[in-house]
């Protein structure tokens, strides 16, 4: 059955604004097919200047729409459930870390539930979301997939493998600022100006992304192309490799998916 609304959002986090603004701005969302629900006023005035029809009350949202999203954060999840409990919730989309499918379609009642990991480079329209849609009718599937290929790139993948998902391209936008800090404060320390730095270590990873996105060849050639025997670069390598910078991201990433498992343990 139509309902009012072809999406409906439970949570107004900067993570559902870009979502939402890349479906406005690809058309393939027009405003008023969209309402958002938060408790906080102000996160509301953000999607209202949208267009975006706002409320405060999630059962009203519910009864009017033929897709959720849920974007709350994992903890506060159980207090949404039992506010919707006894309700009939349409498909579900969760963007929540951590939350299995069975667990959330459970607590709304045995709803239909998407599982997506999206990131937080959606909001320039260069995000990856990985998604296990496997549930959903192939209409359902589809709608799914369109919305967050708005925002950037989709990959198909199964739900046990979303947590290292989460730990790769889920925090991955972290560690790259991560790196980039720290390389524009090396630059700093090594008498360039702020500015200066920070534009060339900036330009400088956009331009390698770039050349690895369009390339064929692997990490490691990519790597000998830069490297010259005895010169600066292998200089800066040996340093890498003597302070144990791959085990120190592969640490980080395990970490996030031990991190990732106990969320999913505590739903």
């Amino acid at each position: 059955m139509n309902q009012k609304y072809r999406l409906g959002v439970i949570g107004g986090g900067f993570m559902a604004y870009a979502i939402l603004s890349g479906a406005i701005g690809s058309r393939f969302l027009a405003s008023d097919e969209i309402v958002v629900s938060d408790p906080n006023s102000e996160n509301l005035m953000r999607f209202a200047k949208l267009g975006i029809h706002t409320v405060s009350d999630n059962c009203a949202l519910v009864k009017n729409c033929n897709y959720i999203l849920v974007a709350v954060k994992p903890q506060v999840f159980p207090a949404v459930a039992r506010e919707l409990n006894g309700m009939h919730v349409p498909t579900v989309l969760s963007i929540m870390a951590g939350k299995r499918k069975a667990a959330v379609s459970a607590a709304l009642g045995g709803a239909k539930v998407a599982r997506i990991m999206p990131n937080l480079p959606c909001s320039v329209g260069e995000g990856v979301s990985a998604i296990d849609a496997i549930d959903l009718s192939s209409e359902e599937k589809k709608f799914v997939f369109s919305l967050f290929d708005s925002v950037g790139r989709t990959l198909e993948i199964e739900e046990g493998m979303l947590d290292a998902v989460t730990a790769v391209s889920g925090s991955g936008p972290a560690y790259v600022f991560l790196f980039l800090k720290s390389l524009t404060e090396a630059g700093v320390r090594e008498g360039l100006t702020p500015m200066q730095a920070k534009t060339l270590a900036v330009q400088t990873m956009k331009g390698a992304v770039k050349m690895a996105e369009n390339s064929e060849t692997s990490f490691e050639e990519s790597i000998a192309a830069v490297t010259s025997k005895g010169g600066t670069t292998a200089a800066a390598l040996a340093c890498f490799e003597r302070d144990g910078f791959a085990g120190i991201v592969e640490s980080a990433v395990s970490a996030a998916v031990r991190r990732a498992e106990e969320l999913s343990d505590e739903s």
